[in-house]
């Protein structure tokens, strides 16, 4: 039986991993540290938070006191760090949260976890206690590809090019030399862009289909062409199971979905597929009346270029071959059937 702490268990990605791991491993104990920051949502956990192995606690990974207090009162053995500021936008404009809890908040993570799993006085003269410290990162931290440029493997040199992303390479570098100068047992795990249930209305997918629900623009930057991988956030879950499993101490793992896509062909994807649901389901027009493009049929009259943001990278590709030849892992959900849930 595993003792989790989930950082950022209240997000998007950390609460879809609460509801995966609980559901799989039921007998499994779960607590979730998250601060409720605009992007934490206690809704988020509102089907598990009855159940007798999940707790949940509000505060910030900056304070490490907390932090060594959870893992020694819960006898927490893996510690799943999920926590992080992560949208790009914010991060041009407010680059500090960025720093802070990225940077900061994971540094003060690991010395918890190296207080309480390696130098505790209490493990004197033992074996430091079986434990491992996951660290979920991003593809953005490998910086842009070309058209032609094969896909991101972990061996990829970093060049990051938002705050965002240079906030998450330098915590992932951290995680690695907490690894190799104290030993710490940690993995890390480079994901593409998740999409799926609970995901923030910050975000492309989640904004186009409430924006379209309210008959509000569907902002596009630059020529749209912008490329992606497209992971199911279960998918995701289930990979980062895989590394816990069978993953190597100190190692790193892409977590992708082998589905590239466009931004203006996600945008034009979900208008079809909004228009077919309202055209299915008259019961939808009563329920959102302000959908009018949808509800006629012409959600495309929606769209609208707005000028590139800076430093938008053109293109993000995952190789995922050695998280499938090493642990087994192969996208359950195709683009359809994860984009239709």
């Amino acid at each position: 039986m595993k003792k989790l702490l989930v950082t950022g268990g209240a997000g998007f990605i950390g609460a879809n991993f609460v509801h995966y791991w609980l559901k799989n491993y039921p007998d499994d104990q779960v607590v979730v540290l998250d601060a409720l920051t605009y992007a934490g949502n206690l809704a988020n956990l509102a089907p598990v938070q009855d159940q007798q192995n999940f707790s949940f606690v509000q505060g910030n990974i900056c304070e490490q006191g907390l932090v060594e207090s959870l893992l020694l009162e819960h006898d927490i053995d893996t510690l799943v760090h999920f926590a992080a500021e992560s949208h790009v936008d914010r991060s041009i404009t407010g680059p500090d949260a960025f720093i802070e809890t990225n940077i900061i908040g994971t540094y003060n993570l690991l010395k918890a976890a190296k207080q309480v799993w390696i130098d505790n006085p209490q493990n004197a003269g033992k074996a430091p206690i079986e434990h491992r410290f996951h660290h979920v990162s991003t593809d953005e931290v490998y910086g842009t590809l070309s058209a032609t440029d094969p896909a991101f493997t972990e061996t990829t040199a970093y060049a990051p090019n938002s705050p965002y992303s240079a906030s998450k390479a330098a915590s992932d570098h951290l995680v690695r030399a907490y690894h190799h100068t104290y030993g710490l047992n940690v993995s890390t795990s480079n994901c593409s862009n998740n999409y799926g249930p609970y995901h923030f209305p910050e975000k492309l997918i989640p904004l186009v289909i409430t924006n379209i629900l309210h008959n509000k623009v569907l902002p596009v930057y630059g020529d749209g062409m912008q490329i992606r991988d497209w992971l199911y956030v279960e998918d995701h879950a289930y990979g980062i199971d895989l590394v816990l499993q069978k993953g190597k101490v100190g190692e790193t793992y892409n977590i992708g979905g082998n589905n590239e896509w466009a931004n203006i062909h996600i945008v034009q994807e979900i208008c079809g597929l909004m228009e077919q649901a309202f055209a299915n389901n008259s019961a939808l027009a009563e329920k959102f009346p302000e959908a009018f493009a949808a509800i006629a049929q012409n959600t495309a009259s929606l769209i609208t270029y707005v000028q590139d943001r800076p430093g938008h990278d053109r293109r993000y590709a995952i190789d995922a071959t050695k998280t499938r030849d090493e642990l087994g892992y192969v996208p359950r959900e195709s683009f359809a059937t994860g984009i239709a849930k």
